[in-house]
């Protein structure tokens, strides 16, 4: 059965329903896989599990664009695992047509905080000239405007699971693909699927999880601003990256 197929005999939930998930001591998993493995994945825990739709689609299509510093200050700090680090982007949910500017933080105890504010869809582009944005990037990090350009643009798709216990929530991306603005270079890793699992911490094993362990699929950290960046700007440091590009090239070839 090919995936549109299974994800639509899969029971379906609204995004009013999702914000019952709510984890408020939560683990996060990446996996990243060859998104060939997707209709296996979905096979195997469509029993468990509601597809999130939004206007009768279970795809729901991302836009996103970081920004940072000439000298690529915070995906430098991400690369040298650097603690109370940040990400700053500008995020279009295609499919809801809203947009966001975002701030995400990660403390020195690993823990994750996203803060954001709305903006009209027709600034994506131009947000860090809004007003209100300025202000927001001045109130919640050390990085003045006027030392930030738009670096890094990213597209793919979306599926988000909620298993029917509705403590765990799944997101798969797939069909990702990178443009760099600064450097002009283009980086297509559509044929890789990025998955993230969130469940409370200490929950035992869930179904996808024991999915992905039976098709020999291990976890795997990934951030798209840093894979991104890394296979599209030759200046940026990636020791740290090279066995994570090395895994995708890898799988962009099976």
């Amino acid at each position: 059965m090919a995936i549109d197929g299974v994800l639509s005999e899969m029971p379906s939930i609204g995004l009013d329903d999702m914000k019952a998930v709510r984890l408020m001591n939560r683990m996060d998993r990446k996996y990243m896989a060859s998104a060939e493995m997707l209709e296996a994945l979905l096979e195997r825990i469509a029993d468990g599990y509601y597809v999130q739709h939004i206007g009768g689609n279970p795809l729901a299509p991302y836009r996103t664009l970081y920004f940072d510093t000439d000298d690529l200050r915070m995906y430098t700090m991400h690369h040298n695992r650097k603690l109370n680090r940040q990400k700053l982007r500008v995020r279009t949910y295609r499919s809801t047509d809203t947009t966001f500017f975002e701030i995400k933080n990660k403390d020195n105890k690993k823990k994750t905080r996203k803060v954001r504010i709305p903006i009209d869809v027709a600034l994506f582009d131009n947000s860090l000239e809004v007003p209100e944005v300025a202000k927001f990037v001045d109130g919640n990090t050390p990085y003045p405007v006027g030392t930030l350009h738009p670096c890094l643009e990213n597209r793919f798709e979306r599926i988000t699971l909620v298993d029917k216990g509705m403590s765990e929530r799944v997101t798969i991306d797939r069909g990702i693909m990178f443009h760099n603005r600064a450097t002009g270079n283009d980086a297509d890793i559509s044929q890789l699927m990025v998955i993230e699992v969130k469940h409370e911490t200490g929950a035992p094993m869930s179904d996808i999880e024991r999915a992905l362990h039976e098709l020999h699929v291990l976890p795997r950290r990934m951030s798209k601003y840093c894979i991104g960046t890394a296979l599209t700007d030759p200046a940026a440091k990636t020791n740290r990256f090279k066995p994570k590009l090395l895994f995708i090239e890898k799988t962009l070839k099976q």
